[in-house]
């Protein structure tokens, strides 16, 4: 499949992912693995082509750069994407969406990896979905230290909150008021209308850089 080498830095889409396994079957394969730096907005939807799997694995960046990647087998050159762990609720006329974690396999213990809230860094939500485009409708910043996350989560505390602001600013160059990270920062989002049919993208990043999205139908 050398047409796809072409791709070698670039935003793999689903369009490629489908040419790519139609070959893999005409070829005789059984499974394909895309390998990427990245993976455009909805390629999490695209699992399957026929009787073909379609496996997706993200490059670690230091592969873009000869020297930078450890040459041992614990250096990490490719993860394996998951869904994020994400619950819809209805309430009449609304509905919202609440993060729950993300799993990540890992192939060096051949073992999947539970990310939970307090390991993501942020997750954002376009909750008119259009299928193609994805559009940051709602922010949220999420995660801290563990036992500081779960202080907050009950209520008892703020330096899980108060650390992720910091870090939001620093990153950022700029000072966000209390008040707006206030609605900024959580694992569940704003309410969204449940329109039947309307479509609502999560996308999540964990504090280590792994990447996932997902799509739900209200």
């Amino acid at each position: 499949m050398d047409k796809y080498n072409r791709l070698q830095f670039g935003t793999v889409s689903r369009p490629d992912l489908v040419g790519a396994a139609r070959e893999a079957g005409d070829a005789g394969f059984d499974v394909l693995v895309a390998c990427a730096f990245n993976y455009d907005a909805h390629f999490s939807e695209f699992n399957k082509l026929g009787r073909i799997p379609v496996l997706k694995a993200r490059m670690h960046d230091d592969l873009m750069q000869d020297g930078l990647l450890k040459k041992d087998k614990k250096a990490g050159s490719f993860i394996t994407i998951g869904e994020p762990d994400i619950r819809l609720r209805k309430t009449g006329s609304e509905a919202t969406v609440e993060i729950c974690g993300l799993d990540i396999y890992d192939p060096i213990r051949d073992e999947v990896k539970s990310r939970n809230v307090a390991d993501i860094t942020y997750w954002m939500v376009d909750d008119n979905y259009d299928g193609s485009n994805f559009i940051v409708r709602q922010l949220f910043f999420c995660g801290g230290a563990r036992d500081e996350f779960a202080q907050w989560q009950k209520g008892f505390g703020n330096l899980a909150k108060t650390g992720a602001k910091r870090k939001a600013e620093k990153t950022l160059k700029i000072e966000i008021d209390e008040e707006a990270f206030d609605r900024l920062y959580g694992f569940q989002s704003h309410p969204i209308p449940a329109t039947p049919g309307r479509k609502i993208a999560v996308r999540v990043i964990s504090q280590f850089g792994e990447e996932s999205m997902k799509v739900l139908e209200v």
